[in-house]
């Protein structure tokens, strides 16, 4: 199976957990707006949250799964199976441990996520009780991680992507059927997330257990194999979790401004799409691509699968950066401007997500350039990495928040990922993990150049179009459609004619003669 059909099968399957999770936020942004209950969701949801980012997207990509990988390739399945069940022991262990303690003194652990809420004394407590509610949840995300590096490694990505689509649908769930029976809606989400993640947890052991591999509950005992995973993961989840930190952080800092923290959240929610389906979903596949080639010895693969995937992921996520930045007013207003969600709320939430979306090539490009470490069991200059963005990102928020408030936050997070992508990139070619092929030099500019076209005429199209539809969410439904469809386009169009793309290189790409075409 080629690099691009992997991709595509858990950027398809991210794509429809995404597509749902609109439907969730749309709804969420009606019933609650930018209130004091959709900030106390918006943090306490963050805070498991980030876990589940941490270990599915750091830690047992970058540790995991090259571990795996290599017990697989050098020792068997026996062996494999066997670091998979006395790691699942240990982090079970471990977690249990941790969400006990962190009950225990969640009103100090919501002082550090949001400091500014200390002060609407209704607002902490009701913070308090819905971090507490829904802090399990990280519990059977991590486990889950586990399941899904186990699955990745065996080269069966459907069920691990799948799985995050099951959050979205109880929690839509919540909004529609149970939270009319609660005390506030923001009440029967908390506890959808629980139920989600019990959920999401069952459905990867049974995928597990469907390929031959159902694993059994060990005594934990830190064996050496375990000791070296630790090793490995924990700066893996602080490098592979850098983005999430940064909104976290972003969070922390914007909780002093009421519902600033919502107007993140938001932005957040639709730069995540490209994110997820293009970022994500590429460096979960290339994770274990070029751990195995690197295993086998194929180091000019490894090369070649890191120069197509970032050409790639360039050739779609420029277009959507430049997308994002040109038409982000009405994108806002069609998703959310709906019920408690007014007009001004969308306005703060369009400046943040054009601030967040200049750096999506960024977010993107760390994905890609991580896994050349992770494969070879570096995680550490990736940590040392994500460190300087962390402090980067710290000040420059503080700074910019209080010259220009909430905006400040998202474009310090920009700033700030930049820094690391840049760093991540340069070490990789000194190393000589990454050495740029003569078609990345050449396609790179021409994707530039076509998707900045693109984004030019988005704009003027919708300066020139948006004055004269009627203030109906039908009509401005339409001219988002008709804007997107007209991007794609002009873009797919732009990017033939200028050679930053060829129909024959993605005919290739389908190939099953060479995972790298």
């Amino acid at each position: 199976m080629t690099l691009l059909k992997d991709t595509a099968t858990v950027g398809g399957m991210t794509l429809i957990s995404r597509v749902l999770g609109f439907v969730r936020d749309i709804l969420l942004a009606a019933i609650l707006g930018a209130g004091p209950v959709a900030d106390a969701f918006v943090v306490a949801f963050r805070f498991p949250n980030l876990f589940r980012r941490l270990f599915a997207e750091g830690a047992f990509n970058a540790a995991f799964v090259p571990l795996f990988a290599k017990r697989l390739e050098e020792n068997g399945l026996d062996s494999a199976r066997r670091f998979a069940e006395e790691s699942l022991a240990v982090l079970l262990t471990s977690l249990i441990v941790f969400t006990l303690v962190v009950e225990i003194f969640m009103p100090a652990v919501v002082m550090v996520l949001a400091p500014g809420f200390v002060e609407d004394r209704q607002k902490f407590e009701l913070t308090v009780l819905f971090t507490r509610i829904a802090l399990p949840y990280l519990l059977f995300m991590s486990l889950t991680a586990l399941y899904s590096g186990l699955l990745n490694s065996l080269g069966k990505f459907a069920a691990a992507a799948a799985a995050p689509a099951l959050l979205n649908v109880v929690l839509i769930t919540s909004l529609l059927v149970v939270a009319p029976l609660l005390a506030t809606a923001g009440h029967a989400l908390v506890y959808g997330v629980i139920v989600a993640g019990v959920l999401q947890f069952l459905s990867l052991v049974w995928a597990a257990a469907r390929a031959g591999y159902a694993l059994r509950l060990r005594r934990p005992r830190l064996t050496p194999a375990v000791r070296r995973l630790i090793r490995l993961g924990v700066p893996g989840a602080l490098s592979g979790g850098i983005t999430q930190i940064n909104i976290v952080i972003g969070t922390m800092i914007a909780s002093m401004e009421s519902g600033a923290a919502s107007f993140l959240y938001y932005a957040e929610r639709v730069y995540q799409l490209p994110l997820g389906i293009i970022g994500i979903a590429m460096g979960v596949v290339l994770l274990p691509s070029i751990a195995r080639q690197l295993r086998a010895g194929r180091e000019a693969e490894a090369h070649a699968s890191q120069n197509r995937a970032l050409e790639l992921s360039m050739l779609l996520t420029l277009p959507a950066a430049a997308a994002l930045l040109a038409i982000p007013m009405i994108v806002v207003m069609v998703l959310f401007e709906h019920g408690a969600f007014d007009h001004e709320s969308a306005r703060a939430t369009a400046k943040a997500l054009g601030a967040f979306a200049a750096g999506l090539p960024a977010f993107v490009s760390i994905k890609v350039f991580s896994p050349g470490f992770f494969a070879r069991e570096d995680t550490k200059t990736p940590m040392i990495y994500a460190a300087i963005s962390v402090a980067v990102n710290v000040v420059l928020s503080l700074i910019l928040f209080t010259q220009i408030g909430f905006l400040g936050i998202p474009i310090a997070t920009t700033l700030a990922s930049w820094v690391n992508a840049v760093l991540l990139g340069v070490k990789l070619q000194k190393l000589g993990y990454f050495k740029v092929d003569a078609r990345l030099k050449e396609r790179l500019p021409r994707i530039l150049i076509a998707s900045i076209l693109m984004g030019v005429g988005l704009h003027w199209a919708v300066g020139a179009v948006l004055p004269l539809v009627p203030d109906l969410p039908v009509a401005q439904m339409l001219v988002l459609g008709g804007l997107v469809l007209g991007g794609l386009a002009v873009y797919g169009g732009l990017a033939l004619a200028l050679g930053a793309a060829r129909l024959e290189d993605v005919r290739g790409l389908f190939s099953k003669s060479s995972p790298i075409k």
